[in-house]
């Protein structure tokens, strides 16, 4: 794509402007693309070798600010992890509790995975005082739901707003084991009990009312955790006092990151795009359902499982999609993907309802708000819920000024949309990007002839 229909544009305060002039004959995507590594994936890798025994070798780690967070956190506390790039970082782990008290303040910066599943860690490592904040919009985001059930473990944590904000001061102590029923289906959530559970004496027990992504199950067990899991009532348990040892790491592509493209692909007419490498973990697929639901024609290729978790090429073509109810189990396997299954529903025949998704409110930004106006702005139909938004399809968009909020899924949400809106889309403070897709402008010229 020529540089005139795409320009990234950075101010003074450097926020950029991401502009995408849609020219008279139109674009569609061609190609094949990599993505980023998982980012789920990556925080996990970064933080099982900090504490494991041993070193921890990581390829395809995530650049974005996110996993950078985790690094610098555990660094602080002792982890020796290399210069972080995508071929291979190593992480000299310390060993189960061994994680020292550190000489600052921990700053997770605008990472919620960070954040809760470090809490666990930390509230489990006796005698040890730690302080965590984050960035003005992770210090506005809840952090009860996991504050508590720590604290029905024995946790000592302190914060603002009776404990349910960072910034939070946390006093380790020996912990005991629970059975916790969380009232939401949540990795973080279930991620930090269990990592709790890793330094306390007797099993710790997590059931959800609905299947959350099992990546912390998937790589405690691959680090030498005793873990067991009960599908039928959604429950996972874990003992503590095992030790962890160093293991390699291959993180797949996101599929998260993967979402854009495919949607991209599935609304510009003539696109046919493939994404290779994308980790396709069943708990994280239901935006594959979600779309084919809606009638895309996308198809797995070249299945295969690296390091534990399945990997498929992933090839998408302009279809004529038609409108679904998004709703149900099926939400916390698509949960960051809604703003983007979104824009597919704005150009579906129908009404599209998304219900069930809260818990979209309490992200980097309240993503049900967020969406809703911007896309309304560009022209589209779309009726906001308490829990989620009705869609009606098939009304063309048009280019106007829009913004991110400083949350990467809306900022690349609304540059798929502008994708197929009718003239040119100015996306304010577009940055926000690269907190989990640093090169998503690059890879959006490289595929859009």
């Amino acid at each position: 794509m020529s540089a005139s229909v795409i320009t990234l544009k950075t101010k003074e305060n450097f926020s950029q402007d991401l502009i995408i002039q849609q020219p008279p004959s139109g674009v569609c995507l061609q190609g094949k693309i990599r993505i980023p590594g998982d980012k789920s994936i990556s925080h996990r890798a970064l933080m099982l070798g900090a504490i494991a025994h041993g070193e921890t070798e990581i390829q395809g780690l995530l650049l974005g600010e996110d996993p950078c967070s985790t690094a610098a956190c555990f660094q602080a506390m002792g982890a020796n992890i290399s210069e972080l790039n995508p071929n291979s970082v190593r992480v000299t782990g310390i060993g189960l509790g061994n994680l020292q008290e550190p000489v600052d303040v921990l700053n997770a910066g605008n990472s919620g995975t960070t954040l809760r599943l470090m809490l666990g860690l930390l509230a489990s490592h006796p005698d040890n005082f730690f302080t965590v904040t984050g960035d003005s919009s992770l210090r506005s985001r809840p952090m009860s739901r996991v504050v508590k059930p720590l604290q029905q473990m024995g946790a000592e944590i302190w914060g603002c707003k009776g404990n349910s904000l960072a910034p939070l001061a946390i006093r380790g102590t020996s912990l005991k084991p629970i059975h916790y029923h969380s009232p939401i289906a949540s990795a973080q959530v279930k991620s930090c009990i269990l990592l709790a559970g890793l330094m306390t004496e007797g099993e710790t027990t997590v059931t959800e009312p609905a299947l959350s992504r099992d990546h912390s199950e998937r790589m405690l067990q691959a680090f030498g955790a005793n873990l067991r899991n009960d599908p039928e009532t959604n429950s996972v348990t874990i003992s503590g006092g095992t030790q962890l040892y160093g293991q390699k790491v291959v993180v797949p592509g996101d599929i998260s990151s993967a979402a854009f493209w495919l949607v991209a692909a599935a609304i510009v007419p003539g696109s046919e795009v493939i994404i290779e490498n994308v980790g396709v973990n069943s708990t994280r697929t239901g935006v594959l359902e979600a779309l084919e639901m809606m009638g895309a024609d996308i198809n797995k290729e070249n299945e295969r499982e690296v390091a534990g978790e399945p990997v498929a090429d992933l090839r998408v073509r302009y279809s004529h999609l038609k409108s679904c109810v998004i709703a149900g189990d099926i939400i916390p396997r698509l949960i960051d993907e809604i703003p983007v299954l979104a824009v597919a529903a704005v150009f579906a025949a129908g009404k599209t309802v998304i219900k069930d998704a809260a818990e979209l409110r309490v992200k980097e930004s309240d993503r049900i708000t967020v969406m809703v106006q911007q896309l309304n702005q560009m022209g589209a139909k779309i009726t906001e819920l308490d829990d989620g938004m009705e869609i009606t399809g098939g009304t063309p968009l048009k280019g106007t000024d829009v913004d991110s909020y400083t949350d990467h899924r809306i900022a690349m949400s609304l540059a798929v949309a502008a994708l197929n809106a009718e003239g040119k889309t100015t996306i304010h403070r577009a940055e926000a990007a690269s907190i989990s897709y640093p090169d998503f402008t690059n890879t959006l010229e490289q595929i859009c002839v």
